[in-house]
């Protein structure tokens, strides 16, 4: 039995971090891993999805023109854009190996299963067993999974997930997107710029659940304008194989039944934890109705010595709150003083527009009882969104009407996902609108209507009417 000091299951943005970190503080340790590093992340979600956003996205911006700009003969070789993309995967996943190792981690492949509080053993892909001994901790870093419909089980063609969405040799003619969700609202982008017909199907009574409206209303505006349809309130019922191969996708809605044809379903209603069959129940741990492993501050679950980190330890399921968890976890296990403190976990979605988001939306700020002031800035009005060409969306600034204190940040327009770090620093710093007015921007960017909004919260907004 080969004796670690920290155990990591699972090489995803929680785990390898989490590895790396360990191994800088002189801590020997073993992660494991049962099919690539980097996890979900790195290999079908977050990294190849914002490559084929960003391809659609160049394709779309010369196809429609502008600028003085014009192309013939414009096409796209989806091979080609996938040999592209699996190319990025491949120097990053390779780059986890190499990090991991720099930083004295040691890496094995396998399905590891939790044998004891301080045993794990794993299975080879060549059904090899190995037990492992962990002297200070075990962390569970497994992430999560798609979550499946029974009446659209996937079957790596016409009905599939995100993991194939990304990896599609061809554009259908016509897809269904379920779920309205960032997931489904990316893809399907993707999808409908390339050329699909795109339908999004949404149970709820609007898309992007959760996020601002104000934002969301100007994500959906843009789909209708590129030709895609989009039902709210509609629950998908099941589909039929039509004599030509296409699909009869039925939904319900507003009481009544209709059909959508499509050549691709893809099913994007969320994800969930891959907490089960590790054998954490047998040892003790919690796992909870949703399927979390609950985790105090320190990541520890009800078992001592038993971390865990990232998706698989509860919302939101973003890989920069499990890379931010897994550095914790390393120093907490090394002895070091660090906690889960954070004031904001920012949100990006990467439809078009972008949205971002840091802190509290005006609703949520008015049910925990502030009386707020909001500050609205329109890319419209910004010379730099003007030399873009990209003048959707605005960016939104809530704060304390009193104290005049941030409390939150809703940016809907270009780079809006590069564009919330500030506010999610603001907010970390408890920042005051006064703050970023002071804050000199640099002309002409984009940030520059960060800086406006707080102003305009303030009163005393320069470039937009005091309205």
């Amino acid at each position: 039995m080969k004796t670690y000091d920290a155990i990591v299951i699972g090489a995803g943005p929680g785990g390898y971090p989490c590895g790396i970190r360990l191994g800088q503080l002189k801590v020997k340790t073993l992660v494991i891993e049962k099919e690539s590093p980097g996890g979900v992340c790195l290999n079908w979600g977050c990294i190849p999805s914002k490559a084929l956003i960003s391809a659609a996205n160049t394709f779309e911006k010369i196809k429609h023109g502008g600028m003085g700009i014009k192309v013939q003969g414009l096409t796209v070789d989806p091979n080609e854009l996938q040999d592209w993309k699996e190319g990025i995967v491949k120097r990053l996943t390779g780059g986890v190996r190499s990090l991991l190792k720099m930083n004295g981690a040691d890496l094995t492949m396998g399905t590891a299963t939790v044998t004891s509080p301080n045993t794990v053993e794993v299975v080879g892909a060549d059904g090899q067993k190995e037990t492992y001994k962990a002297e200070k901790a075990i962390v569970v870093a497994t992430g999560a999974q798609t979550i499946e419909i029974p009446t659209f089980k996937f079957d790596g063609s016409r009905i599939i997930g995100a993991r194939e969405a990304v990896s599609l040799r061809s554009v259908p003619k016509r897809m269904v997107v379920i779920g309205g969700g960032i997931i489904g609202l990316e893809l399907g982008m993707v999808y409908q710029k390339l050329g699909s017909q795109l339908t999004v199907l949404e149970a709820l009574p609007s898309i992007l659940n959760g996020v601002d409206p104000e934002c969301s209303k100007i994500v959906e505006r843009r789909i209708t304008k590129l030709g895609g349809t989009i039902h709210v309130g509609a629950k998908a019922l099941g589909y039929e194989k039509q004599s030509d191969g296409s699909l009869a996708v039925a939904f319900e809605k507003d009481g009544k039944r209709d059909t959508v044809v499509c050549d691709v379903v893809l099913v994007a209603v969320g994800m969930r934890p891959s907490a089960r069959n590790l054998g954490l129940e047998k040892v003790g741990v919690h796992i909870n109705e949703r399927g979390f492993v609950p985790i105090d501050k320190q990541g520890r679950t009800n078992v001592p010595g038993i971390y865990a980190v990232g998706d698989v330890s509860g919302p939101p399921l973003l890989a920069h709150k499990a890379t931010k968890e897994g550095e914790i976890v390393a120093e907490v296990i090394a002895g070091h003083k660090a906690a889960m403190d954070w004031v904001s976990i920012p949100g990006a979605i990467f439809t078009d527009p972008e949205i971002a988001t840091a802190g509290l939306t005006a609703d949520e700020a008015k049910q925990k009882g502030y009386e707020v002031a909001i500050g609205k800035f329109p890319f419209a009005a910004l010379g730099k969104a003007m030399a873009l060409n990209e003048t959707e969306g605005f960016v939104k600034v809530v704060a304390d009407k009193k104290t005049k204190q941030i409390l939150g940040v809703h940016i809907v327009g270009p780079e809006a996902s590069t564009m919330i770090s500030e506010a999610a620093l603001s907010l970390e710093m408890a920042a005051f609108l006064e703050d970023v007015n002071l804050t000199i921007h640099p002309y002409p960017t984009l940030g520059e209507a960060y800086r406006e909004a707080a102003g305009r919260a303030r009163g005393q907004p320069i470039h937009i009417a005091n309205r």
